[in-house]
């Protein structure tokens, strides 16, 4: 039995089945993620990229924080791809609980899931930061400049998890929804940024799978463990 075959057996077998997925997953959608060879990490730009998207930059620097945002996070235009397609599909078929996403491009929403908890928030919410008032996201990436209330004249920010933030309300609940599942699939992360990559530790259930094109940190601990893309894995279950 290859691999695929014994994870499609273990699908078959749950009743209760948790994703917890990173920026692997979207950049089969054309996304970048971080910390690969062509991620945004190595990006060559003036400050460090984790400082940019810190709160810090934001409050100091916003018209440097907003242009590397504009140019480098907006997947207005970007369609889901195989796994957000199957993770539809297995939310339909009654057997995908939720999805947890590090990801913050709406894209699991976007192919139609129910129950996604964006513990990094999201493009998709922005409001300013004095009267509250929201704002879409296109508001965001097609204003020139920084972005600032129609209302009171204040900046706006993005609801995304900058570096320097505290996660949000939806991160408890993802921790008891990973608690009771009685599989978790794990895919497109690194598992190396804390505090969200521990959520792993709370797993109980029965089956533990980790997909990833490079070796995490909690493989040992997996009942299965496939280093692939992840296109090349979903495309394949039924």
């Amino acid at each position: 039995m290859n691999k695929i075959e014994q994870l499609q057996k273990m699908i078959d077998d749950s009743k209760n089945i948790v994703f917890f997925g990173g920026a692997g997953v979207s950049t089969d959608s054309g996304i970048k993620d971080f910390r690969s060879k062509d991620g945004l990490y190595h990006m060559k730009t003036k400050y460090p990229v984790e400082y940019i998207l810190s709160f810090d930059m934001f409050n100091r620097h916003p018209e440097e924080f907003y242009r590397f945002y504009k140019e480098n996070l907006n997947c207005l235009d970007v369609s889901p791809n195989a796994t957000h397609l199957y993770l539809k599909k297995l939310e339909d078929m009654g057997k995908l609980s939720a999805i947890i996403t590090q990801n913050i491009d709406g894209l699991h929403k976007k192919a139609g899931n129910k129950k996604v908890y964006e513990i990094h928030g999201t493009i998709y919410k922005n409001h300013c930061t004095q009267c509250h008032q929201f704002y879409d996201a296109e508001y965001i990436f097609y204003r020139k400049g920084i972005p600032k209330c129609e209302k009171c004249g204040s900046i706006i920010k993005p609801d995304v998890v900058l570096y320097g933030e505290m996660l949000p309300d939806c991160y408890e609940k993802a921790q008891y929804t990973i608690s009771k599942a009685d599989m978790l699939i794990v895919a497109g992360t690194s598992l190396t940024v804390q505090p969200a990559s521990s959520l792993i530790n709370l797993f109980q259930g029965k089956y533990l799978v980790i997909i990833n094109k490079t070796e995490t940190p909690y493989e040992e601990i997996a009942n299965l463990v496939i280093h692939d893309n992840l296109k090349s894995v979903f495309e394949k279950l039924k």
